[in-house]
Order: structure tokens, then C-alpha cells, then sequence
């Protein structure tokens, strides 16, 4: 059935004015209606803007308190861990191979890196530190690493307030990083030292100073300075061969596999870098 409105012209049951009135109500009626539309509408968007603008302030709130005390940082003072890597089996790596100390820093436990990099040839090549890039989480037979099968994502370089990731940190140890990892419990004091130890290393590629510094559980020594195939433990922040180990060692390209790589553009945002 057709609905609608009609009127008969001429002699009909209705005049002209009369017509011209009831066009003229439907017309005022149907403005109101538009009207009253477009007022719902606007409460809409009032309503969702300001749960949205609600929910930022919330998540705003939330990045504030879960920050450290006291953090601050070069990145604002806004830390952000590493994301982990997939689940599955984990990848085990077989006993890294001691070798012997010729670095000329005492205390120093030195591995087979031979092939890797490419000019290095101090060990029998087939116990030599593993390299490949692999999805899922790996257990190191050093703690913390010092080399092996690694996440194919590094982490952005600097200091971080809680543990990241050892898939990540050996990513980074293979572009030339120095990893200083510290004992949770070590005296605030003391990791605030490590903090300024990192910040007085000069700037190199890419604006980054290829420091790593993270608290690790478990660790066999207060602190541990770790690099791709070497490794210090040292007692306390102040040690001399804390920076020796530094010199020795930070995108060195005698020890470097993958000299020139960057320690930014991956994941994560460090405290300070």
C-alpha cells in the first residue's frame, strides 16, 4: 500500500490556504525533526569524546605510577621493556668452550668465537658460539650469555630498571654491545653508579653508546660485564677493569660479528641511553 499525502486542486475539499498551512506545519514539523537528529548526534560525539579523552587520562595515570621512583632517563623517563619472544620448546645451547685469557684484563673468562666473526679463529670451529636467528626462547649455558642462538629483534641500547629479554641483550652483545647486568639486591647507591658508569661513555653510531645496563636474577656475581664471547665479574661499580673491559671491547671489530650494526631502531625504550 502507497502512503502519502494528496490534494485535489481546483474545487477539492481543500482551499489553497488551508493546503498551503498544513505544507507549511509539515515542513516545521519535519525541521524539528532534523533538529532534534542532529542534537542526538552531537551528544554522541560529546559522550564518546570524553570517554575517550577518560581513557587516555586512565592510561596516562597507569604509565606514571608504574614507572620507578626516580627513574629518570633520556627517554623522558618513560621505560618501556622489551617485548618477550614466542613460547615453544626452548632452544638449548650446548656448553660454551673456555678458552684462555690473552685480552690482557685480569679476571676475564674468554669462549670459542671462531667464525664468528669472521676473522676470528682462538677455537676449535665446530664449539664454537652458535648465531642463528630463532623465534622462541633459548637457554644459554653462561649466565648471563655471552653469544649463541638469539631473537632476530634487538632491543634499543641504554639502561633498564627491571630484566629484559636474554634473546634480545644477545642480539645486541652481537652488534658490538657491552651488557653490564647487576644482582636485583645490589645497594641502590651502587646501581646508580652503574647508571652514571654508562652515561660518561662516548656517543657512538646512530646516537647510541652500545651500553646495556639491566638488573638479572640469578646472577653468579654482584655485577657482570658481558660481551659477544667475553665475560667479567666484577664486585663493585668502582672496579678499574669495569671500563677496561668497555675499551676492550665496544664495537671493537676484532670482536665484533656484526661490526656496524645499530643498537637503536629495535625494541623497547630504555631509561637512558
Amino acid at each position: 500500500m502507497r502512503c502519502g499525502l494528496y490534494f485535489r486542486t481546483g474545487q477539492g475539499r481543500f482551499g489553497v490556504s488551508k493546503r498551503a498551512r498544513e505544507q507549511s506545519r509539515i515542513q516545521r514539523r519535519l525541521a524539528e525533526v532534523q533538529r532534534q537528529q542532529r542534537a542526538k548526534q552531537r551528544r554522541k560525539r560529546l559522550i564518546w569524546s570524553g570517554a575517550g579523552l577518560a581513557a587516555a587520562a586512565i592510561v596516562a595515570v597507569i604509565v606514571v605510577v608504574s614507572l620507578p621512583a626516580g627513574s629518570g632517563g633520556g627517554a623522558g623517563g618513560t621505560e618501556v621493556i622489551p617485548p618477550g619472544v614466542g613460547g615453544g620448546a626452548p632452544d638449548i645451547q650446548r656448553p660454551a668452550l673456555v678458552l684462555p685469557n690473552t685480552t690482557g684484563i685480569s679476571g676475564v673468562v674468554a669462549y670459542d668465537t671462531t667464525g664468528w666473526p669472521s676473522t676470528s679463529h682462538n677455537g676449535p670451529a665446530e664449539q664454537a658460539l652458535p648465531h642463528n636467528h630463532v623465534p622462541g626462547p633459548v637457554t644459554y649455558s653462561v649466565t648471563p650469555p655471552v653469544g649463541g642462538d638469539h631473537n632476530g629483534t634487538w632491543m634499543n641500547c641504554g639502561v633498564y630498571a627491571q630484566p629484559v629479554p636474554t634473546e634480545r641483550a644477545v642480539h645486541n652483545l652481537e652488534h658490538g654491545a657491552v651488557w653490564i647486568t647487576y644482582q636485583p639486591s645490589l645497594p641502590r647507591a651502587e646501581v646508580d653508579a652503574l647508571r652514571a658508569f654508562e652515561s660518561r661513555q662516548s656517543v657512538l653510531v646512530g646516537g647510541s653508546r652500545y651500553i646495556d645496563v639491566t638488573p638479572y636474577p640469578g646472577l653468579p656475581a654482584p655485577i657482570v660485564a658481558s660481551s659477544w664471547g667475553f665475560q667479567l665479574h666484577v664486585t663493585s661499580p668502582s672496579d678499574p677493569r669495569l671500563q677496561q673491559f668497555v675499551n676492550k671491547f665496544r664495537v671493537a671489530r676484532q670482536y665484533t660479528p656484526e661490526y656496524g650494526a645499530p643498537c637503536t631502531g629495535g625494541v623497547g625504550t630504555p631509561l637512558q641511553k
